[in-house]
């Protein structure tokens, strides 16, 4: 006979907050009756169940549990967990330790959000929210987070606050409690110290409080604490990576010369209904923002001790005007979670878009069908995925700032990988106006063929490497499978990347979306069969 005692188990909430229960049988409690337990103490209804999930967080790594898991024996393995996904050192993991929290579950639509009344649940969809904001964890415009700010300040003090109150109360609660944590930042310093107030600060503070007044004048005296939440969510929702899961890993930086190569850059990578966004932790901005209609995916395991798990992701781009296929690296013992998460979120799109087409009242007529299906066959669904363009703004893709890989296939079965000498980690290279121009070339080019034949962990595979001068004298290098009369021949041994091996007829496979299903997307890579 097992006798089953009461523990104690905290579940925390955003905002500073836990829900504090006791339970008997703690070991063998799955989330779904966990959450009926959190929902009545928080006292909401069983209408609202699929807005949250349970997550077991740390700083090493974030999982969402499914109804189904025990989170007790989860904790317990832990440890096993942050071996096998995280490059934690041993130290580090023997010291993390996970909490458990209820937050917003990654599968719950935005559209649905709004639709939300019940105040209670809105105000823990804006505590988390509000907490990425100010992490940084959602990248955001100036014009976002002012307007995000001033909807804090109008949801903690209310809506009549004069200028002098206003300036009171943020000095006694700071900017960092309304504003990115990166924004606030850098406002002191010495001189700003001695001086007694930072004019930064001063602006920032002026234009929250203009903000504030635009608020107080549209929402009135005394607004519903649900129209401000309401209003809150409905701006983070302008952001196309709300309600992600995150992912952590590291990119190829983008080489800005002989000595400073095969450096990386610390990426989040956020993942959620509608695409996959890749974010530079240090900057705050997003590197790429690909929806799945505009991409294609695989990871790969490592092949050797020493290397990592890859996830490759493969987008539309140009080069001088001319359409390339890029492929993005983005090194992480996450990989594959990613892949799966990815893999699910485009089923369970697909499966929903087709419900949502069912649904659609038949008064459609035939002869708008085949607009529909051609505007569909447009957004790259089942056809061509759209072309990504960069904007000024921190949201929208940096494509040029990535380190990439990218081919042209001709059509015919012959794939041409080509790159600029930034990406081979070359010096950058100057038109020729003289002999001195050219012989510096030379020595950069004999430096760079030391090193590419030296260096462990190659990104691009081919068998021959041709060099071309460009009409306009710029050097390039291009990797291609073409005729030995195409260039000067100079052979390669390379070592391969996991997924390019040295063969010769090399396959590596993308999964690419098409219409309610996932099918894969053959690249081949021949070399050239040319006799020395």
């Amino acid at each position: 006979m097992f006798v089953h005692t009461a523990q104690d188990v905290l579940i925390y909430l955003f905002g500073d907050s836990a829900v504090h229960l006791t339970l008997e049988g703690l070991g063998t409690v799955t989330v779904q009756e966990l959450g009926r337990n959190v929902r009545e103490a928080l006292h909401t209804p069983e209408s609202v169940q699929d807005v949250f999930a349970f997550w077991l967080c740390s700083p090493l790594l974030e999982l969402q549990l499914k109804t189904r898991h025990q989170p007790y024996k989860l904790c317990r393995q832990w440890h096993d967990l942050l071996y096998r996904f995280t490059e934690a050192s041993e130290e580090d993991i023997s010291q993390d330790e996970p909490c458990l929290q209820y937050r917003r579950s990654v599968f719950y639509p935005k559209s649905k959000e709004l639709q939300i009344q019940e105040e209670g649940v809105l105000r823990l969809l804006y505590e988390e929210a509000r907490s990425n904001i100010l992490t940084g964890r959602y990248p955001c415009d100036p014009e976002h987070w002012t307007s995000l700010g001033a909807l804090s300040i109008a949801l903690d003090e209310g809506t009549s606050l004069d200028s002098q109150q206003f300036t009171t109360t943020i000095r006694e609660k700071k900017l960092s409690s309304y504003l990115p944590a990166h924004v606030t930042m850098g406002s002191g310093g010495l001189f700003s110290t001695l001086r007694g107030k930072s004019s930064r600060q001063v602006g920032l503070e002026q234009n929250l409080f203009k903000e504030y007044s635009k608020i107080c004048t549209s929402a009135g005296s005394s607004p519903e604490p649900t129209q401000l939440l309401h209003q809150y969510l409905n701006t983070c929702h302008t952001l196309p990576y709300y309600g992600c899961a995150f992912f952590f890993g590291e990119i190829d930086k983008p080489a800005q010369g002989i000595l400073q190569r095969g450096k990386r850059k610390a990426v989040n990578i956020g993942i959620c209904l509608e695409g996959v966004y890749v974010m530079d932790v240090k900057e705050k901005h997003v590197l790429l923002g690909l929806r799945f209609s505009e991409l294609s995916w695989d990871h790969s395991y490592p092949e050797e001790e020493g290397d990592s798990h890859i996830l490759w992701l493969e987008f539309d781009g140009d080069e001088d005007g001319t359409p390339v296929n890029k492929l993005l690296k983005i090194y992480s013992k996450q990989a594959e979670l990613m892949s799966g998460f990815i893999e699910f979120c485009v089923e369970l799109k697909s499966a929903s878009e087709g419900a949502a087409a069912a649904e659609v009242d038949g008064e459609v007529s035939l002869s708008q069908q085949p607009g529909g299906q051609e505007e569909r066959s447009k957004n790259g669904r089942g056809g061509r995925r759209g072309m990504l363009h960069r904007q000024g703004s921190v949201v929208c893709s940096r494509v040029q700032s990535l380190n990439t890989i990218s081919y042209v296939d001709d059509g015919e079965g012959q794939t041409c990988l080509t790159a600029p000498l930034s990406f081979l980690e070359v010096a950058p290279s100057v038109p020729f106006h003289s002999v001195r121009d050219f012989f510096s070339a030379f020595v950069h080019f004999c430096v760079f063929c030391f090193c590419f034949f030296r260096k462990r962990n190659q990104t691009l595979e081919a068998q021959e490497s041709c060099v071309f001068l460009r009409p306009t004298g710029v050097c390039s290098v291009v990797l291609c499978s073409a005729n030995r009369e195409s260039g000067a021949g100079l052979k390669s041994p390379i070592r391969s990347d996991p997924i390019l091996s040295e063969t010769k007829s090399e396959h590596f496979t993308l999964r690419q979306n098409k219409t309610k299903k996932t099918e894969r997307l053959t690249l081949s890579l021949r070399h050239l069969s040319a006799n020395m």
